[in-house]
């Protein structure tokens, strides 16, 4: 089946089962927020790089973590044991996701529109970050989309050793308290497999999915001291 073109004023996209064999599903529209949680609602996710058209994905395997079952090594238990970084949630949702724009010197996917777009959603309380600070210094943390029991991990960076991974097993805490059973990382790497991250079926992805957006929406700011 050909690739879906999108135009700006249509939300819904194709079935993701439509997608061609490396996954891409649609091509175009926007990345407004009503259409980026349209988008993560079908478990689609923008991913494209400058000067390309917006390219919609949901691919045939699916990488996921269990937020219970974050592999922590000894060092980085030992990071957080001693509590080497200060862990926060909502303070710097800018912040973080510039710094993942600019963590990549080989390029990033993570273009002014996509800023702007998660930025939007975090405004609306549908995206969120997790930083890492030592002395004050922003040193590591990452962002996503939340929807039901679901959380989209989207990039994160770390200019400290340990301190997204710190930030990770933060949020992995934060999903296990709230019974949030769902963190999608979407294309495996090495790095998320060190952590534990496992693939799944994109048929399997897709139920787990419809099961967790059956749970409410935790919108607002995540913020520790705000009585996250």
């Amino acid at each position: 089946m050909p690739v879906a073109r999108l135009d700006r004023d249509q939300l819904e996209f194709p079935d993701p089962e439509d997608a061609d064999p490396e996954g891409l599903l649609a091509i175009g529209g926007d990345l407004r927020p009503e259409r980026l949680e349209a988008a993560y609602r079908r478990g689609i996710f923008p991913w494209y790089s400058r000067n390309q058209p917006i390219l919609w994905w949901c691919p045939p395997e699916r990488c996921i973590l269990a937020p219970d079952g974050i592999r922590v090594s000894r060092s980085l238990r030992a990071a957080v044991r001693q509590g080497r970084f200060e862990v926060t949630f909502d303070r710097a949702f800018a912040d973080v996701i510039r710094a993942c724009a600019t963590a990549r010197p080989e390029g990033t996917w993570i273009t002014p529109a996509m800023r702007a777009g998660y930025e939007a959603l975090h405004a609306r309380g549908l995206a969120h970050s997790v930083e890492a600070w030592r002395g004050g210094e922003l040193v590591g943390g990452l962002y996503g989309v939340s929807l039901g029991a679901a959380f989209f991990g989207e990039s994160m960076f770390s200019r400290a050793s340990d301190a997204s991974k710190v930030a990770l097993v933060a949020l992995g805490a934060r999903l296990v308290a709230w019974e949030m059973p769902l963190l999608d990382c979407q294309m495996p790497n090495d790095h998320l497999e060190s952590l534990g991250a496992f693939v799944i079926a994109r048929d399997e992805f897709l139920e787990r999915l419809a099961a967790a957006l059956r749970s409410p929406t935790r919108r607002g700011s995540w913020d520790l001291e705000a009585g996250g």
